[in-house]
């Protein structure tokens, strides 16, 4: 129950971050744009026949250009983001792209010879929901939803949910997690990510 009650906190916390940002100008159809634009990036990625680090460094680069990565990296530290000097934000933000990058390439090698296909989109308080289908070879297909904003000034997405894992909630548990084994030892941590994921 507990666990219950924090999870929502966590989903609030960060619905009211994004909806205290400006009024957003962010049409339904750009949302959508945006999101088909990404998975035709993917798409090209997962069926080009590349080697597997050469595919990370390719999804580095499209996580990078349709991401929000500053507010994912900074959500994903928590409290700890308070307590971070800026530079330790910035080398930590750097190092998260290619953490997240290779952490979930992996999963999307799955995808190889399959295809991800925009199903719908809408507005869910100041952002857009835009729902997509993976289809995979041999494997029913299921829904992967890609939450988009402009908070940050020109549309990008900040959450992922892939059959109904969040990406934001998974990877706050997770960066905690490392930081807890690390006794909060921030710089070791940005050092460590190089490697993980």
């Amino acid at each position: 129950m507990v666990i219950e009650i924090n999870r929502r906190g966590i989903i609030a916390g960060f619905t009211a971050l994004v909806a205290a940002g400006p009024a957003f100008a962010l049409t339904q159809g750009e949302a959508q744009k945006l999101v088909g634009r990404l998975v035709g990036e993917i798409n090209g990625v997962i069926n080009s026949g590349k080697s597997e680090s050469q595919m990370f460094s390719d999804f580095e680069r499209i996580f990078a250009k349709f991401a929000d990565v500053p507010t994912i990296a900074r959500y994903t530290l928590g409290a700890d983001a308070r307590s971070a000097s800026a530079s330790q934000i910035n080398a930590y933000t750097q190092v998260f792209g290619g953490y997240i990058a290779r952490r979930y390439g992996r999963r999307f090698r799955e995808f190889i010879g399959g295809e991800i296909e925009v199903v719908s989109t809408k507005q869910v308080k100041s952002f857009y929901e835009v729902k997509t289908l993976a289809r995979l070879k041999g494997k029913a297909p299921f829904v992967m939803t890609f939450q988009v904003t402009d908070r940050s000034g020109s549309d990008k997405f900040f959450n992922i949910m892939i059959e109904g894992v969040n990406l934001l909630l998974t990877e706050r548990s997770e960066i905690g997690s490392l930081l807890d084994q690390r006794r909060g030892d921030l710089n070791k941590l940005i050092t460590d990510m190089k490697k993980l994921g």
